[in-house]
């Protein structure tokens, strides 16, 4: 039965992967829901590391590219999502360091200018805060803000 079961979620886990760059976790985690014995789990997950379907450095470097791309995610935020996924700091270190430096400083300021045209009132006291924590949750390092919003004022 097992050797079955194995088969069985290998060809499921395969095509699972193939529809979409999935890491360790992403694939433990569809195994699970699906009732798969934890002994299974880890060889399906070891074959499919081996065949290439799982490689926790390319889901790295695709994560930390989509997210800052598409979904307009500092480092501390991206950061945060890969060590929940069960990436290591090791391995994200690398595709963390190439986001191009102008073009993260440039995410900041868009992103400070569209939320300002937003922000009501006349205190600017709450207007920084409002923006601040914006940038904040947006995950973008504080100095970085800061230097940005200085330049802004």
């Amino acid at each position: 039965m097992q050797n079955e079961d194995f088969e069985k979620y290998l060809i499921k886990s395969q095509a699972y992967c193939s529809r979409a760059e999935k890491c360790e976790s992403d694939v433990r985690t569809y195994l699970f829901k699906q009732h798969v014995d934890a002994d299974v789990v880890e060889k399906i997950i070891d074959s499919l590391k081996e065949d290439k379907f799982v490689d926790n450095d390319r889901y790295a470097r695709a994560f930390v590219s989509d997210a800052f791309k598409f979904n307009k995610w500092g480092r501390l935020k991206i950061r945060q999502a890969l060590l929940a996924k069960g990436i290591s700091d090791k391995i994200m270190a690398e595709p963390l360091s190439e986001i191009d430096e102008s073009a993260y400083m440039s995410l900041i300021e868009s992103l400070l200018k569209s939320k300002l045209k937003s922000v009501r009132g006349d205190d600017e006291y709450k207007i920084k805060a409002s923006v601040f924590r914006f940038a904040y949750s947006r995950g973008f390092e504080p100095e970085l803000v800061e230097k940005v919003w200085a330049k802004l004022r």
